[in-house]
């Protein structure tokens, strides 16, 4: 099939759309204002995200020239424009949004002033918090025509300032402060009455900027908030001498100096200032500058104070032990040993996993721990069980995939540490990312070797599985356990590859696996058999693998699809997509895990992955897809998922002209947020057996 006769979304396009979804979330009324405006912190980190990687390798694309639209398919000097003009658009969309969230703040009591809207005892109170507390912080760059422009960092934010001479008044000098990222960019005020009062660091740095500059016979005439984002993409040296880790340290601090892809800037700074600074950054303005508002780097309001009344904030229920943990009285390997066991975060305790390992680390039993490791908590409870299990004389190997995109510093640093203690610390495979979600803890009980597995859809992170939704399988297995073992050995012993019979395993087995599942459904469907494929997964944008479900769907094959962003498959397709039905779900949690199941004449598969369909996962990483045997587990993820397709809340239908359109409510229907129906299913699931779920029909019917 023709790259130009399958009907495709870019992939830049449609990601932009799914961070449209995440704005969508700042703007509805339904979800707590506070949460909005953290929906907008997660919406501006997404985008810096997104320019300095994916709008980054477009520009790289350029200097190819013609040759460029051979390799990704279209011209990416047009694609950029697009992607600017999408961009603008969704910004001015931010700040509408963020001054409706201001204005509905205050009427609650919470109120984000600036320096022009303060009384004298909040102007005194913030100018002595000034002196205090910020002025030793801050250290001002004098922009001097005769010397090299500063550098300006990547992910920071500046005041950029125009200072008058008290003495000559037609001399003028520029200056730059860089702003706090993270917390302390918010100041609170004291109270007045029941009312909350907020001032952003920049404002504060406005009001007292004169303080910096009197001694100097300089005061502040403009202030402007300016942001410049990089290249974030890593060269690798290719020098063999050096170890990896040397490699991804020197291209990690690359990475800090590299080449602008944006620069954004207050809409409404002066054209003088505009076109100095420019000139300055050699820059144009269609060098992706991007006017915005008074405020850079969002990413902050992530972390914007917890003030005022409860209703501005969701009321996150506390996370549920599973049924089969909750007060056992021996270990967790004990309970694995009944049966499988399904965890899926952030709904039940990531606790159960670290005490796992816990158990694991000070458990005689236990010989050996082996496990991947792709995205650590700062201060990870996971490697610091597996130290101590190095410590209590067990076997402790660990998979650490350095180039884990912005994680490379923290996986450097607990790989040091984690080698220091003793642990067998592996770097991945050369030319492949391992981003398996894999550990194998090896017993030796009554004279014989026994073997628990974990194979899982998401990081050992217990920071982020607070907030992404994940999938845990623990199992004793032979059939899994088995070859997660073979996994290991390719990861110690690259030269060394399995088959494997029942994990899926990229980039060998994973794509002729799915393309077989599909067919299979297909001539199911050829012979009037039942046919249905559900998928559910972060990205879909591989065309073979879009190539083979329009064909399913082509032969009446009902395909049913939950993707969180990128999608690039075109559904309402004549022709194409008659059988395809896609959703999005964006709410509260990140909708993280991978579910794949084909109906097989009733006789289903189901697999939970580390992986979406992707090149990069299909092709150049070390993934893993796990099927479920267990009956219980398979009966409980298709509930679960089944619950998701009968969502009508923060659900959203994928249509080929990407418009994010809510899943609107049936008559006389009963409103279904997904993720708290989930909830409530597992809080329940001992009632399961004489309570049934109400199941949207995953195979035969959309």
């Amino acid at each position: 099939m023709k790259k130009k006769q399958l009907p495709y979304i870019n992939r830049e396009i449609s990601w932009l759309s799914f961070n449209e979804r995440v704005l969508q979330e700042a703007t509805d009324p339904t979800t707590p204002l506070i949460e909005r405006l953290k929906f907008l912190g997660i919406f501006s980190n997404n985008r810096d995200e997104f320019y300095r990687v994916r709008v980054a390798t477009v520009k790289r694309l350029i200097k190819m020239g013609k040759h460029a639209i051979d390799v990704y398919g279209e011209d990416p000097e047009e694609l950029l424009t697009r992607l600017q003009r999408k961009v603008i658009e969704q910004q001015n969309k931010f700040e509408e949004a963020y001054q409706i969230i201001k204005s509905e703040l205050a009427e609650n009591n919470v109120l984000i002033v600036d320096e022009k809207h303060l009384t004298l005892a909040q102007k005194e109170y913030i100018k002595n918090h000034f002196i205090s507390d910020m002025t030793a912080s801050l250290f001002p760059v004098m922009i001097n025509d005769k010397k090299p422009f500063p550098f300006l960092k990547d992910k920071a934010s500046y005041l950029y300032l125009k200072l008058q001479s008290k003495d000559e008044k037609n001399r003028f000098k520029f200056a730059l402060i860089e702003i706090e990222s993270g917390s302390k960019r918010f100041i609170v005020l004291p109270k007045i009455g029941n009312r909350h009062y907020i001032m952003l660091r920049d404002d504060v740095i406005r009001l007292n900027a004169d303080l910096i500059f009197d001694i100097f016979g300089y005061k502040t005439i403009e202030s402007y908030n300016i942001k410049l984002t990089r290249d974030a993409e890593l060269d690798i040296d290719s020098d063999v001498g050096k170890s990896m880790m040397e490699k991804i340290s020197k291209s990690v601090k690359a990475r800090k100096q590299g080449l602008p892809v944006r620069f954004v800037y207050d809409a409404a700074m002066p054209n003088d200032m505009l076109r100095y600074i420019m000139k300055k950054l050699n820059m144009s303005k269609k060098d992706n500058a991007i006017p915005g508002g008074r405020y850079h780097n969002f990413k902050d309001f992530i972390s914007f104070p917890v003030l005022g009344e409860k209703k501005l904030t969701y009321n996150q229920p506390k996370p549920l032990q599973h049924k089969y943990l909750i007060n056992i009285n021996h270990t967790i390997l004990n309970e694995i040993k009944k049966r499988d066991i399904l965890l899926h975060y952030p709904y039940h305790t990531f606790n159960h996993l670290i005490n796992l390992l816990r158990e694991a680390s000070i458990d005689p039993k236990v010989e050996s721990i082996k496990i991947t490791l792709y995205r650590l908590a700062d201060s990870s409870n996971i490697a610091n069980s597996l130290i101590n299990a190095v410590k209590n004389g067990k076997k402790v190997t660990v998979v650490v995939e350095l180039q884990a995109r912005f994680d490379e510093e923290n996986n450097i640093y607990w790989s040091n540490k984690l080698q220091e203690e003793g642990a067998k610390v592996i770097f991945g495979v050369p030319g492949l990312k391992v981003h398996s979600k894999l550990c194998i803890i090896t017993t030796f009980e009554n004279g014989k070797e026994n073997q628990y597995a974990h194979v899982g859809t998401g990081n050992y992170n217990e920071k982020t599985a607070k907030i992404y939704t994940d999938f845990s399988l623990l199992t004793v297995n032979k059939k899994i356990t088995e070859e997660v073992n073979k996994v290991f050995d390719f990861y110690e012993n690259n030269f060394r590859i399995y088959a494997f019979k029942h994990l899926v395993v990229s980039p060998f087995y994973m794509r002729s696996t799915f393309i077989e599942l599909i067919k299979n459904e297909i001539h199911n469907s050829q012979k009037n058999k039942p046919a249905a494929i559900t998928l559910k997964m972060n990205s879909l944008v591989d065309r073979e693998m879009i190539s083979y479900l329009y064909e399913a769907s082509k032969a009446g094959v009902k395909i049913t699809l939950i993707i969180r962003g990128a999608c690039s498959l075109v559904t309402e397709m004549a022709g194409w997509s008659d059988n395809i039905k896609a959703y999005s779900i964006v709410d509260k949690y990140l909708e993280h895990s991978r579910v794949f199941i084909f109906h097989n004449n009733g006789d289903e598969k189901i697999f939970l992955s580390s992986a979406d369909w992707m090149s990069r996962n299909l092709d150049s990483r070390s993934e893993v897809a796990v099927p479920i045997y267990d009956a219980e587990i398979r009966k409980q993820i298709k509930d679960i998922i089944s619950i998701q397709l009968n969502g009508n809340t923060k659900v959203r239908i994928l249509d080929k002209k990407q418009d994010n359109i809510y899943k609107q409510l049936g008559l006389k229907e009963k409103k279904i947020r997904a993720q708290d129906e989930v909830y409530n299913y597992l809080l329940n699931d001992k009632k399961r057996e004489t309570k049934p779920v109400k199941k949207h029909t995953l195979t035969l019917a959309h």
